[in-house]
């Protein structure tokens, strides 16, 4: 059954995967259709936002085969093989399978009045029969469904002690019994569902699945709630459905994944470290531009880290840098995709603030450009007064001739940057529209580097699918947390503490920014933007607090959950990246002033808000 299962969804993501492309080239299309010709059609715009559908829904199974829904690995990574397989189908049982099958039957119903109403398109000339990409949700979750059974199965084969884990079926038996009766809200159930899900993500249980889940027990075990809190989910993950502004995700994560495939990293790294090898700390000021460059066409944090730490830090440490300023300055550079647009940060907190991802584009230049100059400040500061972490690279090529190089190198990234960007904040182009457009020439930069092929084609796509499932599974299980939290009174309890019990708006963003500083020890910055930012935002509007402000320094707060000891995500790429060549105490402490140089960053946007409006509201 698992063989047969695992054969569907595979042959299911190769068909998202071929559907990524299609998606980006029909968005390609579409818009230089409507921008050099004028002519645009409905019917096709709808069809780009079906197959997104299509794309992020039926990749959910695709990426739990692989493993891709992401969790908390602080003890996970050293559970026993028979631990692991007991999370994974506790994860399965208790936490997917039921929410997906409460949400199965909303989603049918919705496709069924969908169908008996004959609902079509509501602008003229788009398409009819509505209630099928309404039918691809429900068809979705039934894969997803029958993905996790056959992880259950392959996880159970695992299990050597079969008595264990019917112990521990028992005990979770137990607190199911005992949770049914009122004795379980002697607490706030606030604080237990808070309790809950902060156990189950620090247990290794995937992120998107505890938050769904959760949402699920409380509103079933709720008298004030009932089930019926959830009846509205369906239509709430429809909407994000058809949400163009999410449509841009996995186009840049597309363009991205191109771009890493194409070897122009490679190419950077070794130009800019001739370029700048000849004076002290060359080496890792060449890797801070080489981040900014990548971080502005790329965008992808995991890639970038790797691909520096795989090319950079041999050559580094051959030329005695010192292992801490070497990790540091590449773990922080790969980090800078997450406030240098186009970032996926600021195009989830566009989407959860209800903000205009160009404007957060164009706010979030300067922030980016202060951060890159205070990485080489430090570097050029702290190398000056230790001459032996970074000693001087002498090169016996000609300057002149380096130069060139270095600008043949540059340019071509540079000229999708302009062309992507330059569209968004000029207003000729959407996000979306430009990350489309970012799509084809990253294709075009992959076939001048020689490095175009069918592999490169399958990797990204198929990547793309996986990583873009991954995001929207924690929003769809975000959401679910959000309806439930907010009807047992979070959002008023929220509001309350901030409004009434302190009444000063900088005693507010000095709290969120501090317990934002500190979820990112634990938790990825999607998690942050899809449950913690939802609740901010309304006390942030009610000081009258400048939106597209507080964004920036939400983005730049989150930043620095890549790097923060001992969980950060951007550690974990370092090391695995890197073997044996550092070890993780160096990387940890390598980190630290970078950490202290965005907070740094963070502070200078605080006292002067002016800087993000440089290029314009």
């Amino acid at each position: 059954m698992s063989y047969y299962i695992d054969t569907l969804t595979k042959k299911t993501g190769f068909l998202t995967a071929i559907l990524a492309l299609v998606l980006a080239l029909l968005i390609g299309y579409d818009a230089m259709m409507r921008y050099l010709f004028s002519a645009g059609s409905i019917a096709l715009q709808e069809i780009e936002w079906h197959i997104f559908d299509i794309v992020f829904l039926f990749g959910l199974s695709y990426a739990l085969k692989h493993d891709k829904h992401v969790r908390v690995d602080i003890f996970f990574s050293r559970y026993s093989i028979q631990t692991k397989a007991m999370v994974q189908i506790f994860s399965m049982l208790f936490l997917l399978i039921p929410f997906s099958l409460f949400f199965l039957q909303g989603a049918f119903d919705m496709t069924l009045q969908s169908y008996l109403q004959n609902e079509v398109s509501s602008d003229p000339g788009g398409l009819t029969h509505r209630y099928l990409i309404k039918g691809v949700l429900f068809l979705a979750f039934f894969l997803l469904v029958l993905q996790a059974l056959s992880e259950i199965v392959k996880a159970y084969s695992k299990l050597e002690s079969k008595k264990r884990f019917f112990s521990y079926l028992g005990l979770i038996g137990l607190f199911f019994a005992f949770s049914s009766l009122d004795l379980a809200f002697w607490i706030d159930p606030l604080w237990l569902m808070f309790a809950l899900t902060l156990l189950l993500l620090m247990s290794g249980f995937q992120v998107a699945f505890v938050f769904a889940g959760v949402a699920l027990f409380f509103a079933l075990i709720s008298d004030e709630l009932g089930i019926k809190v959830l009846d509205m989910l369906p239509y709430r993950v429809y909407g994000i459905m058809g949400n163009v502004t999410l449509m841009s995700v996995p186009l840049f994560i597309l363009m991205g994944l191109i771009l890493e495939k194409s070897k122009m990293a490679e190419d950077l790294l070794l130009s800019m470290g001739k370029l700048f090898g000849g004076i002290r700390g060359g080496l890792a000021i060449s890797v801070v531009v080489v981040g900014a460059i990548l971080a502005a066409s790329t965008g992808i944090v995991g890639a970038s880290v790797v691909m520096m730490s795989l090319i950079a830090l041999p050559l580094m440490l051959k030329h005695n840098y010192s292992p801490e300023l070497a990790t540091g300055s590449i773990a922080a550079s790969g980090t800078l995709g997450q406030i240098i647009p186009p970032s996926i940060v600021l195009i989830v907190l566009g989407d959860q603030m209800h903000l205009s991802v160009g404007d957060l584009f164009r706010a979030a230049v300067v922030p980016g450009l202060i951060l890159i100059g205070l990485y080489i400040l430090y570097i050029l500061i702290y190398t000056y007064l230790n001459t032996e972490v970074a000693p001087a690279i002498p090169n016996d090529e000609d300057y002149s001739q380096v130069v060139k190089e270095a600008l043949k190198v540059i340019f071509p990234p540079l000229l999708l940057i302009v062309a992507v960007l330059g569209s968004i904040f000029a207003g000729i182009a959407s996000p979306t529209e430009s990350a489309a457009i970012g799509v084809l020439g990253a294709f075009l930069l992959a076939w001048f580097n020689g490095q175009f092929s069918f592999e490169l084609l399958r990797y990204a796509s198929i990547e793309s699918v996986k990583l873009t499932s991954m995001i929207f599974m924690i929003l769809i299980g975000a959401t679910a947390f959000s309806l439930v939290f907010n009807e047992l009174g979070g959002d008023v309890m929220a509001m309350e503490f901030f409004t009434n019990d302190m009444g000063d708006k900088w005693m507010f963003i000095l709290i969120a920014m501090l317990v934002i500083f500190l979820l990112g020890f634990f938790i990825d910055f999607i998690e942050i933007a899809f449950v913690v930012v939802p609740i901010l935002v309304p006390i942030a509007h009610a000081f009258g607090i400048d939106p597209v402000w507080f964004a920036i320094l939400i983005a730049l707060n989150m930043q620095a959950s890549f790097l923060t000891p001992p969980f950060g995500f951007a550690l974990f790429y370092l090391k695995g990246a890197a073997g044996n060549l550092v070890t993780t105490g160096q990387i940890y402490r390598g980190v630290v002033p970078f950490i202290g140089l965005q907070l740094l960053a963070l502070f200078i946007i605080v006292l002067f808000p002016d800087l993000i409006y440089m290029f314009g509201k």
